[in-house]
């Protein structure tokens, strides 16, 4: 009987015993060396998994599967009972112990590309819900969590600006950035191919996460992500944000998606304001548009940081 791809999401989740997305069972298998075992995997393959699964999971009473979240959806074995409990008792302690959320990590971001010799930008939250409402599914991992630009304003003459405008030179430098509290080897993919998804507009493109262990093979992975696709990664200092490193650096790319700007001046507001505040400022050569806060002073963010519950 051929190898389907039902056997290969059984072989992976039983090699790595906790709940997968579809994405990450293919990462699996193609770490466990089973995808060469597919008779066929088409142009999407992934799709095809999830399409595998869903339609096993709902027509099939006795299937081995079981979806055990919906955002993101993972799937697991039925029989894995320990690491299924595992699993929800990790989940149960995470949302017992965080008193915070991304949003509110989201000023420590913005103060450390502010002061950080690399960006030196002004960030923008994007709100995703207030995005225009489409299909289910159509603009999956298309908004970032927070944009940036770099104005040289301070670091070129006028005249030099003038002539990096005649000669179609371009100083200025728009950046994505997708936010997490948590990075772990359970998570890091999903979560890196959801930056890769939606910083392919910019010029460069992050993962920012609080919590990033020192965990060689957690770091190992990220350093392949990072060298096959160049989406960086920062690890954020809730107690000292200027000490908050740039661990892996993003590949700048030359040009922009159109398209996908486009897409998102159409979808998102706060994403049409922002651009349109940008180029107001770069038509007036100095910054007087309204960007997310940022805090001068370390001190400051110490307090905000306690009064959060993101430092104890």
């Amino acid at each position: 009987m051929a190898y389907s791809f039902l056997d290969l999401a059984r072989e992976v989740l039983e090699h790595e015993n906790i709940p997968l997305s579809v994405e990450e069972m293919w990462e699996g298998g193609n770490k466990h060396s089973l995808l060469g075992k597919l008779s066929s995997s088409g142009k999407t393959p992934i799709r095809t998994l999830s399409a595998r699964l869903y339609v096993d999971i709902k027509n099939n009473v006795d299937s081995i599967f079981t979806q055990v979240s919906k955002r993101p959806a993972k799937f697991f074995l039925k029989n894995q009972t320990a690491g299924l409990r595992e699993y929800e008792e990790q989940q149960e302690q995470i949302g017992e112990k965080l008193k915070y959320s991304e949003r509110d990590l989201h000023i420590l971001l913005s103060s450390f590309v502010n002061s950080d010799e690399h960006f030196k930008c002004f960030a923008k939250t994007i709100y995703h819900e207030n995005s225009k409402r489409e299909k289910s599914g159509k603009n999956k991992w298309l908004h970032p969590d927070i944009v940036g630009v770099h104005f040289p304003f301070e670091s070129y003459t006028e005249n030099t600006l003038k002539l990096f405008d005649i000669l179609k030179v371009n100083p200025y430098k728009l950046y994505s950035f997708e936010m997490k509290i948590d990075i772990n080897l359970s998570n890091l993919r999903e979560y890196y191919f959801q930056a890769v998804s939606n910083s392919s507009w910019a010029h460069e493109g992050y993962l920012v996460a609080l919590h990033i262990a020192d965990d060689p093979e957690l770091i190992d992975e990220i350093r392949r992500l990072n060298n096959a696709f160049g989406i960086g990664v920062i690890r954020l200092d809730a107690e000292h944000f200027m000490q908050s490193e740039i661990l892996f650096s993003a590949k700048e790319k030359e040009s922009l998606d159109w398209d996908t700007i486009n897409r998102l001046v159409d979808s998102n507001p706060d994403f049409k304001k922002f651009l349109d505040d940008l180029m107001e400022d770069i038509k007036i050569g100095k910054v007087k548009s309204k960007y997310d806060d940022v805090f001068l002073e370390e001190e400051q963010m110490y307090q905000y940081a306690v009064k959060n519950g993101i430092l104890s």
